[in-house]
């Protein structure tokens, strides 16, 4: 068993960083696979994060659907080895991987044409639930067959719930092959003009349907459906692929939380749910952790000290001015031990759950991190620390 994500850097080739929203997956995955290029590897991070932050902290313009190399002035600002890594990253395109999808299973050049031109398909490709968190995964499949990086992370998209990652490619093709498209398709005729003779019940739904949406939606629909079962094994067969390649030792995920009660159970039910699937965990990361920093003097200590600053006597404020500053400063640090030991609590019930993978503790950085150098000491801590 590793020790640290140190160790997980050198045993995996692909590291999925899952979480809740807003815990810093983004931050963290950029982090690691800097120090992964770092270290001499050849390293892709991948972002479905579309708040562009992992562009920023690259030194890069923007990024998009095609693969960039983070430039060489970028790594060795942050440190980088004699080894000579590579850095490279791409932000998902949700459209353009499920097209390349389509295009892949599709057996008909002019079904594929037909499937891209239809409305109904632009509506699914582009934000049917469950869409980008497939993509993501069909893309990080062709990486893993086709490309020669050596480490590949994985942002996963900013989803209110770290299991949409997992559930939702099966949902989609299970919302794709319903019975109730199935019964669509069974509705249009064999040469895909009009709709078959289905009885009174099916024409009375049809008219019925019509006069909300209109006779040519009904009508894209049916054509959609028709050509898209062409590509629906393939969809399946896709998602069955790659929940596989999630359960090979080179992978591992790294489960990113902070220490708020909410993201703290979705943490523990993601792991609960990757544990009951085989599938390899590497660790958890909890950013914004409040440090304990007890302290023993009382308000008319710290009303002492104020008072002997060089220059504060030279203000002439009034004694009274003096302990409420210091009555603040006592109360101020009073609620951010409360915050800590409240933290405390929380980072120790995932220590329990994680079963001796590591577990990453990340206080409050004074600063954002917006820029190489800042991503470069945030991948030193979590790499250092025990």
């Amino acid at each position: 068993m590793a020790d640290g994500l140190r160790d997980i850097l050198t045993e995996k080739r692909i590291l999925v960083c899952c979480g809740a929203g807003g815990v810093g997956k983004t931050t963290t995955a950029a982090a690691l696979a800097l120090e992964a290029a770092r270290g001499g590897r050849k390293t892709l991070v991948l972002t479905i994060d579309p708040a562009r932050r992992l562009a920023n902290s690259l030194g890069l313009d923007a990024l998009g659907h095609d693969v960039q190399r983070v430039p060489d002035e970028m790594l060795d600002s942050a440190g980088r080895s004699a080894r000579g890594g590579e850095l490279h990253a791409m932000m998902l395109d949700q459209k353009r991987a499920f097209d390349e999808v389509v295009s892949r299973y599709a057996t008909d050049p002019d079904a594929v044409a037909r499937i891209f031109r239809n409305p109904v398909y632009a509506q699914i490709s582009g934000s049917l639930a469950g869409a980008q968190e497939y993509a993501a995964m069909a893309v990080l499949q062709d990486f893993d067959e086709k490309s020669d990086f050596d480490m590949i992370v994985v942002d996963t998209p900013p989803t209110a719930h770290a299991l949409d990652f997992l559930d939702a490619p099966q949902k989609l093709t299970s919302a794709i092959d319903s019975p109730a498209i199935e019964w669509f398709r069974k509705l249009q005729s064999s040469g895909g003009r009009g709709w078959s003779v289905v009885g009174r019940t099916g024409s009375y739904v049809l008219k019925r349907l019509s006069k909300f949406v209109g006779s040519q939606f009904l009508e894209d629909l049916s054509v959609f459906f028709t050509e898209f079962n062409d590509v629906l094994g393939g969809f399946r067969t896709r998602a069955e692929e790659t929940f596989a390649l999630l359960r090979q030792p080179k992978v591992g995920f790294v489960i990113v939380a902070s220490p708020e009660p909410m993201a703290v159970r979705e943490a523990l039910h993601f792991h609960e749910r990757l544990t009951g699937q085989t599938m390899p965990m590497a660790g958890f990361v909890v950013n914004k952790v409040h440090d304990d920093l007890p302290i023993e003097a009382d308000a008319a200590t710290i009303e002492g000290k104020i008072g002997a600053v060089p220059g504060v006597g030279e203000l002439n404020f009034q004694p009274s001015t003096l302990r409420v500053a210091a009555e603040a400063l006592v109360a101020s640090h009073q609620e951010l031990q409360t915050l800590a030991r409240a933290d405390r609590a929380s980072v120790e019930k995932l220590r329990d759950a994680s079963r001796g993978s590591p577990l990453v503790e990340v206080p409050f950085f004074k600063e954002d991190i917006h820029e190489v150098e800042r991503l470069g000491a945030l991948g030193r801590f979590l790499l250092d620390a025990a």
